[in-house]
């Protein structure tokens, strides 16, 4: 077989410079959308002490010295998130930043170890407000490139619809038939009923192993049953995840069970990710000490916790944020078929 051209070929890169330079455009038109609501476009710094504290989040280490000489470890981030509420805790109160971020182990389509994050924070404004923002973004990108419709492997999304907005307890029941508050106690420092959720998910047909939590449960019905089906014909918004499955979102005044956190989900293919943030820096560290111990049985390591960050959310006033695969966005407007081919410079 052939090999491949490399993306430098000149006949490889005049194929592709249509696709890149609407994502110049894409990215002009978006920058100007913050602008024009009297946004401040920042840039984090890529170097961090910690990476962020998920427990399936993997970064890259850079050991360094500064000019005292001492070897320390950093991180490349995996978002700006950390330094950007500390612009928030600051004084900033409307922020965006094209962040390069890098994330271990991953590849693929539509994933890439180094990739593109537009992620903005609104001070004092509802987690709803971006939703609303999401809606806005993807009208833009596709006025922009003049698309008709968003594809992606024989799905169709109209991006000028406004987004369907379903909680994670409706999409539980609609796709899978499953109750999945029940297994959810008030409490969120108490344990769920692990084996009840686990004997749900086997009568909908989602293999459970005998040593997989409740989390793990909750991941394998998402991914095999609900995910697959989100943003078909219109965007989706999934809201009101789990509190124990939003470590970086405040708790929903309604319902402790669930937190102020959503995605966006377009052509089956997830978008964004947003919170209303939590400002509390003892339940902060309570959940990344949580999420870092489940790091350590699985993965057999784990990241610093920043402190600093900590000390910086006790300052940080009512805030909601939200992080969105930018090069997802222009790949779904142009329907590139792969991630590479909306990158300036892919990695080989």
């Amino acid at each position: 077989m052939e090999a491949a051209s490399p993306w430098w070929d000149k006949t490889t890169h005049a194929d592709r410079r249509p696709l890149l330079l609407a994502r110049n455009a894409v990215k002009r038109a978006i920058r100007a959308h913050f602008e024009a609501q009297d946004f401040v476009e920042v840039e984090a710094a890529s170097l961090q002490v910690s990476p962020g504290n998920e427990t399936h989040l993997h970064a890259l280490a850079v050991d360094c010295r500064g000019a005292d000489g001492v070897a320390r470890r950093r991180f490349l981030h995996t978002s700006p998130e950390f330094s950007m509420k500390k612009l928030v805790a600051a004084g900033e109160e409307k922020i965006f930043d094209f962040a390069r971020v890098w994330r271990d182990r991953e590849g693929g389509p539509t994933h890439a170890i180094e990739f593109t994050m537009l992620e903005w924070y609104r001070a004092g404004a509802p987690y709803e407000t971006l939703m609303g923002d999401c809606a806005d973004l993807l009208r833009l990108a596709a006025d922009t490139v003049g698309a008709r419709e968003f594809r992606h492997r024989g799905r169709a999304c109209d991006p000028r619809l406004p987004p369907e907005r379903i909680t994670c307890a409706e999409a539980f029941d609609r796709f899978a038939r499953i109750d999945l508050l029940a297994t959810l106690p008030r409490d969120p420092t108490a344990e769920p009923d692990r084996d009840a959720f686990a004997a749900s998910a086997r009568a909908c047909g989602v293999a459970v192993a005998e040593d997989d939590t409740w989390s793990d449960v909750f991941s394998r019905i998402l991914a095999e049953k609900i995910e697959p089906a989100l943003g078909d014909g219109r965007a989706v918004v999934l809201m009101d995840y789990p509190s124990r499955e939003a470590a970086l979102a405040r708790p929903s005044p309604q319902d402790p069970r669930v937190a102020e956190r959503f995605e966006l989900w377009a052509c089956g293919l997830e978008l964004a990710n947003a919170f209303g943030e939590l400002t509390d820096p003892f339940e902060q560290r309570r959940r990344f000490d949580l999420e870092m111990a489940a790091k350590q049985r699985i993965y057999g390591e784990r990241y610093p916790i920043d402190e600093d960050f900590l000390a910086a959310l006790a300052h940080m006033p009512p805030t909601s944020g939200i992080a969105l695969g930018f090069d997802r966005l222009v790949m779904l407007a142009t329907g590139a078929p792969r991630l590479a081919d909306v990158v300036w410079t892919p990695l080989a």
